[in-house]
């Protein structure tokens, strides 16, 4: 499939905002993070502005960016209005969560409530997410069990970094955050580990004669190609990335987005200062760019079934 540079933002962005919000609204609502007005502000606006940014860009690569709204009314069939529906809905309780934190210096009672009902939307959405892809039958590389294990996996991660970086700056909280970091880094690393070790090796869900109908006949194959000119469908769901180069991306994924982290905010976690700080955000750019190679992948990765039409022999 060819990776949409709005859509890679989208699912990276929102994802690692809803990591965020969701880490912020547990750990809030469980007395963890003590109410810092300054955390707060920081911490829930960074996610809310990561979700927002997250949700406007995945409208750019609509046809017709003015009409998304229609899909919020298709929620019963469509994975993808779902996702818009529970993204909106979760605003409301986000806003009155840090309300409570930031202007009332309080995450218990209603507030309490209300976080968490944020992080269970929070996580909601980002099923959906998965869900838009898992749900697609005609590309074995996303309709696994891998996948929404993958999306909530980088979420998770991604957001931990984010708030082991914010708890440093404002000098609270910075035990917890620390260590989800590093198990939320190590988790990400093994659950990629397992998707990318499952498409490796699944069997084909389909080959040139089955998709053809000419199965009894033998082995079906391209003699012409159908079109003399690369067409809308080939460009889209025909995009192949070469094996070696799918293999440096995904160590750069493993040492860049995770291995690199990890040894940066295990220091940080017994030091102070300026330094753990700097450490932290080295950290959350090395995560950042690791999770936008790792979706980029997981996109040119993906193999349509059309693509038995245009020479490929199985997918």
């Amino acid at each position: 499939m060819h990776p949409a540079a709005s859509v890679i933002l989208f699912t990276v962005s929102s994802g690692m905002g809803y990591g965020l919000l969701a880490l912020l609204a547990v750990l809030g609502s469980l007395g963890m993070l003590p109410p810092d007005p300054g955390l707060g502000l920081a911490g829930l606006g960074t996610a809310l502005a990561l979700i927002t940014t997250g949700l406007l860009a995945s409208t750019f690569h609509l046809g017709h960016p003015e009409r998304a709204w229609r899909a919020l009314s298709q929620w019963r069939t469509s994975w993808l209005s779902r996702e818009g529906v529970l993204a909106i809905a979760g605003y409301p309780p986000a806003l009155l969560f840090a309300g409570g934190w930031v202007l009332a210096g309080r995450t218990d009672g209603a507030f309490a409530l209300a976080g968490w009902l944020t992080a269970l939307l929070a996580v909601m959405t980002v099923c959906c997410t998965a869900m838009i892809y898992a749900s697609l039958k005609p590309i074995p590389q996303w309709r696994n069990h891998w996948v929404m294990p993958g999306y909530l996996a980088m979420a998770l991660a991604t957001g931990a970094v984010w708030l082991a970086l914010l708890a440093g700056v404002f000098g609270v909280g910075r035990g917890p955050a620390n260590a989800i970091a590093v198990l939320g880094l190590g988790l990400a690393a093994l659950v990629k580990l397992a998707y990318w070790q499952h498409i490796d090796t699944a069997a084909p869900i389909a080959t040139a004669a089955a998709a053809t109908g000419l199965g009894k006949l033998g082995q079906a194959r391209l003699l012409e190609r159908p079109n003399t000119q690369e067409n809308y469908l080939q460009k889209e769901m025909g995009f192949r990335v070469a094996r070696k180069h799918a293999d440096r991306l995904r160590r750069l994924v493993l040492i860049g987005g995770f291995g690199l982290p990890l040894l940066l905010v295990l220091p940080a976690s017994f030091l102070s200062g300026a330094v753990s700080v700097w450490l932290l955000a080295l950290a959350l750019a090395s995560t950042a760019i690791g999770a936008l190679v790792e979706r980029w992948l997981f996109f040119a990765q993906a193999k349509h079934t059309v693509t038995l039409y245009y020479g490929a022999a199985t997918v």
